[in-house]
């Protein structure tokens, strides 16, 4: 991925910031696929390899109605400490988005960066 793609990712969540933590939970826990179509124990792990990781990500989440809410549910509780796969992204991917998520939301009217 590229920076030009984190920023895109980051700007696509800026509709979400208005939506209480509760409401966004919620949502990803009733419509996220991981929570319902796959035993959560079963799931692969990351390996840790950039490229793996994010086709393990793309794969998992893959038709999933709320990738969006959950990568931004993700980016508020666990910040840049995020692990795993959420949002359809591996946890390298999502700290460098976090980094232009928080940006954005201590900018919201400060233009691109």
């Amino acid at each position: 991925m590229t920076p030009d793609d984190y920023a895109e990712i980051a700007k696509r969540l800026d509709p979400l910031a208005p939506v209480p933590d509760e409401v966004l939970a919620e949502l990803v826990v009733r419509g996220g696929l991981c929570f319902w179509a796959f035993d959560r124990d079963e799931m692969p792990e990351l390996s840790g390899q950039d490229e793996p990781d994010r086709e393990l990500a793309a794969e998992l989440c893959a038709g999933c109605p709320v990738i969006d809410e959950c990568l931004e549910l993700e980016l508020r509780t666990a910040r840049e400490h995020t692990v795993g796969v959420w949002g359809a992204l591996s946890d390298t991917d999502r700290r460098e988005v976090h980094r232009l998520w928080r940006w954005r939301r201590t900018h919201p009217k400060g233009g691109e960066k």
